[in-house]
């Protein structure tokens, strides 16, 4: 297969379907995502500490609700847990547009973190059933790509359209929010009606059924270990340590960081299929390694702006520092994913992809929290040696992960045998 093209006619129908309308559904995510808090806090007049603690609700929830719906994806099928996730979604989106009162707020993040918990693991265990071999892969890499155009294009849209003087504007991108959600429900409803993610278990399956077989397991051990970490260091920083390194050590203007967070975006969509075709064929393992290296690089980088504070080099520093990592993400993001779904088995699709969201969750949980407690004691130059020790750390795994793996989970053809 040669490009984009060659990927397109290799899909299956219901691949398509799914990839067709990627950026179409999360520009509605965009639009609120950057401006949620600034919703609750400048329109809603909720105290700070307060419209914090509401939006850690999302992330806490999804957190909670991820083991569960894991399992329900594996008995009753991703389609139809992802519809009740969508239907939570809509639900929440709605409460929040026209949220005057806290409580009436928390209901609709909980509502939105219900979601979250298990859209992860049941849009990949969607994907993994139809999309097999060296495709998957490919189209998480994909996959990646249009969800971050979709939300950057969505951003670019919201912070154009918002005005905290008019709460009319924020009510209007919530309701768009819930509106979008309706193109999956009717994909799921529709076209995707027939794809089955459940069946039943098989006696000699040797990956195990449970959580506590599937954890038992060193491949996903060490494969977890590696998320956490890579969330830690990498999501868990992007609404916190970043901006905030950038801001108080830096000394960038916030329009610096708003670029920055766009050139994030266009990197990831310009270099994301070219990365794909380079690490095709190669160890997952590996890739995950050059991509530990990438981002130890963009973090010292961003390190080094700390030095010239409040100047152009130091802008240029912040600006650059999201391009290499971004870079780093297009090597991260078809390889995880791919491995998780290479371990797993169709009984158990679901809950492997609920450990891999768990992980996720947990690092951009706890990212956060210690970018918090280090910068807000001034420990600028131990934050950045504590990132860039975590990627080296991330290496580190990725070489534990590689004894440990299938072969076939780490993106080595299965041998040939010998002609006659």
């Amino acid at each position: 297969m040669n490009g984009i093209r060659g990927f397109w006619r290799a899909l299956p129908t219901e691949g398509r379907w799914l990839l067709s309308t990627v950026a179409i559904q999360t520009l509605g995510r965009g639009l609120t995502l950057p401006f949620t808090i600034i919703y609750l806090h400048e329109v809603r007049g909720f105290d700070l500490a307060l419209s914090g603690t509401l939006m850690g609700l999302i992330a806490v929830v999804g957190l909670v609700v991820t083991g569960p719906g894991g399992t329900l994806i594996d008995r009753y099928g991703a389609r139809r847990v992802l519809i009740v996730g969508l239907a939570a979604m809509i639900a929440g989106c709605t409460l929040l547009a026209f949220a005057t009162h806290p409580a009436v707020a928390a209901l609709g993040l909980v509502l939105i973190g219900v979601n979250f918990g298990v859209s992860w693991p049941g849009f990949n265990a969607l994907v993994a059933s139809v999309v097999t071999g060296e495709l998957r892969q490919q189209y998480f890499g994909v996959n990646f790509a249009l969800l971050n155009l979709g939300i950057g294009v969505g951003g670019v849209i919201g912070g154009f359209y918002v005005n905290v003087a008019e709460p009319a504007t924020f009510t209007v991108i919530f309701l768009v929010d819930a509106a979008s959600c309706l193109i999956p429900v009717a994909l799921l409803l529709g076209p995707l009606r027939h794809v089955r993610t459940q069946s039943e278990p098989t006696t000699d399956d040797a990956t195990g059924g449970s959580y506590r077989q599937i954890l038992r397991r060193p491949a996903v051990i060490w494969v977890s270990l590696l998320t956490f970490v890579a969330m830690f260091v990498g999501y868990g920083q992007m609404e916190a340590g970043f901006p905030a390194f950038a801001r108080q050590v830096a000394e960038v203007s916030t329009r610096t960081v708003g670029f920055a967070f766009a050139v994030n975006t266009l990197v990831i969509v310009l270099f994301q299929f070219a990365t794909l075709r380079w690490i095709k064929g190669h160890r997952r393992t590996r890739v995950m390694g050059v991509m530990a290296v990438v981002w130890a690089a963009s973090w010292l980088l961003l390190g080094a702006t700390g030095l010239l504070p409040d100047t152009l080099a130091a802008a240029i520093g912040v600006i650059s520092f999201m391009g290499v990592f971004a870079f780093g993400e297009t090597l991260l993001q078809p390889t995880v994913p791919a491995v998780y779904n290479d371990l797993a088995s169709d009984h158990n699709r679901g809950r492997y992809n609920a450990v891999n969201s768990a992980a996720f969750q947990g690092g951009a949980i706890a990212g956060p929290i210690a970018a918090g407690v280090l910068l807000g004691n001034g420990l600028g130059g131990v934050f950045i040696g504590l990132m860039v020790v975590c990627c080296l750390g991330i290496g580190v795994m990725a070489l534990a992960l590689e004894k440990r793996i299938p072969a076939t989970a780490n993106g080595v053809p299965e041998p040939q045998p010998a002609a006659d």
